[in-house]
């Protein structure tokens, strides 16, 4: 199973919140137009890999197709938002960019680092 996916509407509650009964997976929403967006996304793909399969990282781009209805479904008022999903459920969020730093504490709060 890859590290990082794009996902969409049409299998979020495959790839995102039944797998993540299996490993945490961390669901970045996020707009081609959004400069934040594009200077978190390289941060949380090497994120994804540092932690050698423990998380995934599912990238939603919300202006493509219906995905936006994601977007409203989970109340996201800002690009980039970034949650955490495990046992099915959102646990956390944050939005806006962030250091590498700042959001390996985040997933520390949740998920021990292998």
């Amino acid at each position: 199973m890859s590290d990082s996916f794009d996902v969409n509407l049409e299998d979020f509650t495959e790839r995102v919140l039944s797998a993540s009964h299996t490993r945490p997976i961390l669901v970045d929403f996020w707009a081609d137009w959004c400069g934040p967006c594009r200077v978190i996304s390289p941060i949380l793909e090497q994120i994804a890999i540092d932690y050698r399969g423990a998380v995934a990282l599912a990238k939603l781009e919300v202006d493509e197709g219906e995905n936006m209805k994601l977007a409203g479904r989970y109340q996201v008022r800002g690009f980039p938002t970034v949650m955490l999903f495990i046992n099915g459920a959102e646990v956390d969020r944050f939005s806006g960019a962030r250091t590498k730093q700042t959001v390996v504490e985040f997933l520390n709060s949740h998920v021990s680092h292998p």
